[in-house]
């Protein structure tokens, strides 16, 4: 996921540039390629157009499971057999100073091509992941330029391969036979945070505040990355590096070269130049056959999109901050 994209400023740091194409011919074969889901689509929102010397943002369309149905070949899908737990647009800017990670709640009611109205992350089951992308460029006008796939059991391997997490809870966190205590800050294992973000139960706001756990994860992968220094130590960047490649699938587009551009673009972030958030919502509702839903607040979700696709989204944050649900420090 963004962890992947960012974390691959290592291959950089481990030495000579023997060693550099070395790692990045093994990281790369670790990475497993979809079938092109950009091939066929009917209608594509156009590219922005930028003068050609200058940089251009980057879209990746991100989905993750809850199980490890992408860590083997998720091409191979079954039709009405998965589902997607979580939907982000990760939209980083031409100008390389920040990352905007945007999570869409998967029972938002949305338009699927072709197959009418449904809870959005019914995409991937109804048409695997070309359908997925069809959906979110219809509904957001905005183009994907890379498609990737992950699930949380994997990342409990890239938790514990940078030795846990820094965490802190809100409440009691129930582990098998330990209790990990509210209002603390703790070194979450891989197995400690998959139960945190797992747990629905006793969630004031249900998905929504899980879907904040599951920013706060990534966050706490992304911090404990740059402060324990993990790719600036060889001994413990290539073992990351290798467990991060091997949860991940990405289009067969994402090759060599996108990733050393997305080096590039993480070589000077820090933690507090990425920015977590839900996009707008009314709230929940019912389907006209009775499913729980996820209502869309159209107008700032349209807005918010248009600055996605005007890379402009950092000045729509200063503009417009209360229309969407912004992770805050400690998560729900």
């Amino acid at each position: 996921m963004l962890i992947t994209a960012l974390s691959l400023i290592g291959v950089l740091a481990v030495g000579g540039l023997a060693t550099v194409l070395i790692l990045q011919s093994r990281l790369d074969s670790n990475v497993e390629r979809i079938a092109d889901p950009f091939d066929g689509l009917p209608s594509r929102p156009p590219a922005t157009e930028r003068d050609e010397r200058e940089d251009q943002p980057m879209t990746l369309l991100v989905l993750g499971s809850d199980s490890r149905i992408s860590a083997g070949d998720p091409s191979q899908w079954e039709a009405g057999g998965q589902r997607t737990d979580t939907i982000m647009l990760i939209h980083l800017p031409a100008e390389r100073d920040a990352a905007y990670v945007m999570s869409i709640p998967r029972d938002s009611w949305v338009e699927i091509p072709g197959h009418g109205t449904h809870k959005i992350n019914a995409a991937f089951s109804l048409g695997g992941p070309a359908l997925t992308v069809q959906t979110i460029e219809q509904l957001t006008g905005v183009r994907v330029d890379h498609f990737a796939m992950t699930d949380f059991e994997s990342f409990t391997e890239v938790t514990d391969e940078l030795g846990g997490v820094l965490i802190t809870l809100r409440q009691d966190l129930r582990v098998g036979d330990r209790t990990l205590a509210a209002g603390e800050q703790h070194l979450m294992n891989g197995e400690e945070a998959l139960t945190y973000v797992r747990q629905r139960m006793n969630l004031a706001r249900g998905d929504f505040d899980r879907v904040q756990r599951q920013q706060a994860w990534f966050r706490a992968i992304f911090a404990r990355m740059r402060n324990e220094q993990t790719l600036q130590n060889p001994t413990k960047s290539y073992p990351f590096l290798d467990s991060v490649t091997r949860s991940v699938a990405f289009d067969e587009a994402f090759d060599r070269d996108v990733m050393n551009d997305l080096v590039d673009r993480a070589r000077n972030l820090g933690s507090v130049d990425i920015s977590f958030f839900t996009v707008p919502i009314q709230g929940t509702g019912r389907s006209a056959d009775g499913q729980s839903i996820v209502v869309l607040d159209e107008e700032p979700f349209d807005r918010l999109m248009a600055a996605v696709r005007e890379d402009a989204v950092g000045e729509y944050l200063q503009e417009h901050p209360d229309d969407v649900d912004i992770l805050p420090p400690v998560a729900p």
